[in-house]
């Protein structure tokens, strides 16, 4: 207020510009080195990455040419049309798990072994093999005085006593059959030519195992009480077992009669001639030239 009594505030003072600070000025200067760094990083980078690339391309070009020299021969019209028996040597055998064949095995169902052999032929067109239909099997001592309805119920019990031990296992029948056999141990000395023993039969090659078990701790029997077995070729792997019974050996030539196999609807390996067949029909070829 001044004297005459009038009242009137002061202008308010003009504001000045804020002085930047040494840091600001830094903080916008920064920006412009680093875009600078920044293009030269990018142009080395796609530099490196079209010499890497073309690099890789020559490589390439290079595996291509060296492996056609060993490109395998075009499959010529027999084999196509499988009207050619296929003769091949086998140079690897190993089994699968897979469901069983419907047309070559109608009366199985669910999973079972499927039997591989890889190999090549004379002309040099690789094979995989599928061989269905040989299942596994071992062998124990037949009790005295066991007849066919003995075994009958023998059977029972033991299907009961293996799906019991394998709850979680969706196998249709465990014990596939068991069958009267007479052999001759070759353990001691004996004057009998030949003894019963009983053949067991089971659905895959990892339940041989599980059914020794169940045998050698002992099984309940009507009319022959609690009784264990000794069990006989039950520790043979599945595929040395195929090999001995069909008299296969390592690198030997194995003939498939042209009709007697069939091409698999979808490949499964990468080799020229797929197919599946029943294992009485392979041939084993002692002198092959």
């Amino acid at each position: 207020m001044n004297r005459n009594g009038n009242t009137r505030k002061r202008p308010p003072p003009t504001p000045q510009p804020p002085h930047p600070s040494p840091a600001a000025k830094h903080q916008a200067i920064t920006p412009t080195v680093d875009e600078e760094f920044l293009d030269e990083d990018v142009f080395l980078e796609e530099t490196l990455i079209a010499e890497d690339e073309q690099n890789l391309s020559e490589e390439r070009q290079g595996l291509t040419s060296h492996l056609s020299k060993w490109a395998r021969p075009k499959l010529s019209d027999g084999y196509v049309s499988q009207s050619q028996s296929i003769i091949f040597q086998q140079l690897e055998i190993d089994y699968i798990i897979g469901e069983s064949h419907k047309e070559l095995s109608p009366d199985r169902s669910g999973p079972a072994a499927i039997l591989r052999i890889f190999g090549v032929t004379r002309e040099g067109h690789s094979v995989c093999c599928f061989v269905h239909g040989f299942e596994p099997y071992f062998y124990i001592s037949c009790p005295p005085g066991m007849g066919p309805d003995d075994i009958s119920h023998f059977h029972q019990i033991l299907e009961r006593r293996m799906r019991e031990a394998n709850r979680n296992n969706k196998v249709p029948k465990f014990v596939q059959r068991i069958e009267l056999v007479h052999k001759r141990s070759i353990m001691y000395y004996q004057q009998q030519q030949s003894h019963p023993f009983l053949k067991i039969v089971v659905a895959l090659p990892t339940m041989v195992s599980g059914c020794r078990g169940i045998l050698d701790k002992g099984i309940q029997i009507d009319g022959l009480g609690m009784k264990s077995f000794m069990t006989y070729e039950s520790n043979i792997l599945y595929a040395l077992r195929f090999m001995i019974d069909c008299n296969i050996v390592g690198g030997n030539w194995i003939e498939v009669p042209a009709g007697k196999y069939k091409r698999t609807s979808k490949h499964l390996s990468h080799c020229q001639l797929e197919f599946d067949c029943l294992y009485p029909l392979l041939q084993n070829i002692s002198n092959f030239e």
